[in-house]
């Protein structure tokens, strides 16, 4: 962690840690993708991040404390990078972000129906999420509810129904 910030203020600080594309694109993959591997987060994403900018942002997330790196016990040479409960603590951050895109950018909607969920769902439902983060990242019990597989399954529906619609 660095010892000299430029201030004190909270949104300056925030934005030393968060303040790049790609911090905030790792976070959301981890959130919302359940990308736990390098490999994952390096070829899963829509964006395209390059090797040597994922490898340098995990290490200052992890070193910020928002993410944590854990051998894979399934997998002895892979690392298992988690959401620490600074990272989950952003999932309201990560709803309004994607509200305000939804409501002022030319967004799609099969990659804007989670935000458009989050948005509806409001606190109530990240709360839910975050439960189910801190179950799937932390260790803590299960909750009944899976907000992720609602998630999920919204977008599946929505990337179904789009394919349709252009191939009719």
């Amino acid at each position: 962690m660095k010892d000299t910030r430029r201030s004190g203020c909270p949104i300056n600080l925030t934005l030393e840690i968060l303040g790049d594309r790609w911090s905030l694109i790792v976070l959301r993959d981890m959130m919302f993708g359940n990308r736990r591997h390098f490999r994952e987060l390096l070829t899963k994403s829509e964006e395209g991040i390059a090797s040597n900018i994922l490898a340098d942002r995990l290490r200052r997330l992890v070193e910020e404390g928002i993410v944590s790196k854990a051998d894979d016990p399934s997998h002895k040479q892979k690392a298992l990078y988690s959401l620490t409960e600074m990272g989950i603590a952003l999932v309201p951050v990560f709803a309004m972000m994607g509200a305000w895109g939804r409501r002022f950018l030319p967004v799609t909607e099969d990659l804007s129906i989670r935000a458009e969920l989050l948005e509806e769902g409001g606190p109530p439902l990240w709360e839910a999420f975050m439960e189910e983060l801190r179950a799937i990242h932390l260790g803590a019990p299960r909750p009944a509810r899976s907000v992720f597989n609602e998630l999920q399954t919204a977008y599946t529906a929505t990337v179904a129904r789009n394919m349709a619609a252009t191939s009719a």
